[in-house]
């Protein structure tokens, strides 16, 4: 009881300071700073949690792909390179509803956090000329990104899923189809409710709109068809950009330091050591342990240890590795409805969670109030996870 009591009061301090407009990576080091009062831990396990955020990999790797993704979009921006691209998809597309929700689900493809940062402008574009507020916006760029992660293979955490539960990945992913399915709907349902008709362009499809999409479909196929990494891959696109768009010197610079901002570094840790510490202070594994003490019958458990857990971490990764094998081990089974109502529950906590880097992102864009988004995402989210729980009596 005193672990759940300590994670509340840290979720409600997290709110209340978001609540505040304060800088979201100053939020988290706040908040990792006071889970190392609550749990006491001692000088040098806070300073390995320290060295571990700063010095982890996909520490690294997140600044570095968000600071080329700032990069590649203000090289993009500077050369009209998203308006031609939003002018194609005007064409191509008419209808104006997708149109507007065709970058964020695009874009969504690729298995990468800072994704977000790539559609965000593109919705801030297509919706110009509408009456949408920040929030709507930011809906709109958050949520229709995020069907893929419950049946695309490339991103790790049902890859995960299907190793630890020994369930079939084609099986995994086809009960899946439901969820990413309902996200698609419920976004129809929650936004975008004054736009209608066709999109109103004299512009016709050109070759000037289609090689607007080259940048984009190129770190598409790095990441995706060669499974080269987004940092490395934004890199090469970066650099061929500098020496096609004829960069000086002075002009690099002024895109380096645009995109290697304090503000993206800052975030990074700050998300990074809260994980770090939320782990190694023990509050997620004392949370399931008093599940178990509990003696909580089984659904509650597939649903709160993996929602919690998304919910506080913001990762996919993050609630399949430290849930999974102790569900598993609770259930006695892994049947297939028993590990996708878990996945289903646990990825609602992850796009639900105040932590997640995306909504995040698309918030600090469109300057937009995060409840106002929530007021969206919360009763969208409830669509689909009682959905969740219709399939998972069905497949009982």
């Amino acid at each position: 009881m005193a672990d759940l009591l300590k994670i509340s009061l840290i979720f409600a301090l997290i709110l209340l300071l978001l609540r505040k407009k304060l800088n979201i990576g100053l939020v988290m080091l706040i908040s990792a700073s006071v889970l190392f009062l609550l749990y006491r831990m001692p000088f040098i396990s806070i300073w390995k949690t320290c060295k571990g955020a700063v010095l982890n990999d996909v520490t690294i790797k997140l600044i570095l792909a968000l600071s080329f993704i700032r990069i590649f979009e203000m090289i993009l921006r500077e050369h009209t390179v998203l308006t031609n691209m939003m002018s194609a998809a005007k064409a191509i597309l008419k209808n104006k509803k997708l149109v507007i929700v065709s970058m964020p689900f695009l874009i969504g493809l690729i298995p990468s956090v800072g994704g977000a940062y790539f559609s965000a402008p593109m919705v801030a574009e297509t919706t110009s000329d509408t009456k949408m507020s920040p929030e709507e916006k930011g809906f709109i760029n958050y949520w229709f990104r995020h069907p893929w992660e419950y049946i695309l293979p490339l991103y790790p955490g049902i890859l995960l899923a299907s190793a630890v539960s020994k369930i079939a990945l084609h099986t995994l992913i086809t009960v899946n189809l439901a969820y990413a399915a309902l996200v698609l709907i419920t976004g129809f349902i929650f936004a975008m409710h004054g736009v209608q008709g066709v999109v109103k362009t004299e512009e016709k499809l050109s070759k000037k709109g289609l090689w607007s999409f080259v940048p984009i479909i190129t770190v598409l196929l790095l990441v995706v068809i060669f499974h080269i990494e987004l940092h490395y891959a934004l890199l090469a696109v970066v650099i061929f950009l500098l020496s096609f768009y004829r960069y000086n010197l002075k002009s690099i610079l002024t895109v380096l330091k645009h995109g290697f901002s304090l503000d993206v570094i800052i975030l990074i840790l700050g998300v990074m050591l809260f994980k770090e510490t939320m782990e190694n202070s023990g509050a997620v594994k004392n949370l399931s342990q008093f599940f178990i003490k509990e003696g909580i019958s089984v659904l509650p458990i597939l649903f709160l240890l993996p929602f919690l857990t998304g919910l506080f971490t913001g990762l996919t990764v993050g609630f399949v590795g430290s849930t999974f094998p102790l569900i598993i081990s609770i259930a006695g089974n892994t049947s297939i409805g028993a590990i996708s109502f878990a996945f289903a529950s646990g990825y609602l906590g992850v796009l639900l969670s105040p932590v997640h880097i995306c909504l995040i992102l698309t918030k600090e864009y469109f300057k937009a109030d995060l409840w106002g988004i929530y007021k969206m995402m919360i009763p969208a989210g409830i669509i689909v996870f009682c959905g969740a729980i219709m399939e998972y009596m069905i497949l009982k």
